[in-house]
């Protein structure tokens, strides 16, 4: 638990810089990000070096699972865009100032972060070890809930209520399909997929 815990620590503590009020504006968003997923990613798959056969053993149905849960978790975030705008008067511009990060960086190079390095390494870092890690010290029900309230309340630094939802939604989507496949690959595929649909090919603002 001692890892977890750092590990975590770690991760509030970037999520601090890059989206508090006081720290956002001196960091590069597209290259602290991807560097500190990917070196959680990292000692993630270090730590669970014994474990990688169970989690990571590929087939082509994870694909499919992975497209169809991106998919659908996009019609999620696309009727509950739909609905927060309207009884939400601040919603629009909480997600607008989201996507405004978008300009910080070339859309080519923001893809291929989303697809490669941002998207796989937070399932490899959330769902593949702190997901993980709890379940197995306090029941698969407890650490799914404990992992997807953490990964809610690193966001807490935006004082961005629609991306504190929506990481709570995330966490919950992500975490059950991961608990129901006890694979990674589909969350993996999953959250790449959807990054890139919501994020660049069809934005929901």
């Amino acid at each position: 638990m001692k890892a977890v815990f750092l590990m975590v620590l770690a991760a509030m503590t970037a999520f601090f810089v890059l989206f508090g009020p006081w720290t956002k504006s001196t960091v590069s968003f597209w290259l602290m990000m991807p560097m500190t997923a990917g070196l959680l990613a990292t000692t993630s798959l270090f730590l669970e070096r014994k474990n990688l056969d169970d989690m990571y053993q590929f087939r082509p149905c994870h694909v499919v699972t992975g497209l169809f849960a991106a998919g659908c978790l996009y019609l999620v975030f696309w009727v509950g865009h739909f609905v927060s705008t309207c009884i939400l008067p601040f919603a629009a511009s909480q997600v607008d100032s989201i996507y405004g990060i978008r300009s910080e960086q070339n859309l080519w190079v923001i893809s291929l972060l989303l697809l490669f390095v941002i998207g796989p390494a937070e399932e490899i870092f959330w769902r593949g070890f702190v997901q993980r890690r709890l379940s197995k010290k306090w029941g698969v029900l407890v650490g799914f809930i404990a992992a997807t309230a953490i990964y809610t309340l690193v966001h807490i630094w935006s004082f961005n209520f629609m991306l504190i939802v929506a990481a709570a939604l995330c966490g919950v989507f992500w975490g059950l399909l991961f608990v129901l496949t006890k694979n990674l690959w589909p969350c993996i595929i999953s959250h790449a997929i959807w990054d890139m649909i919501i994020f660049i090919l069809l934005p929901i603002k």
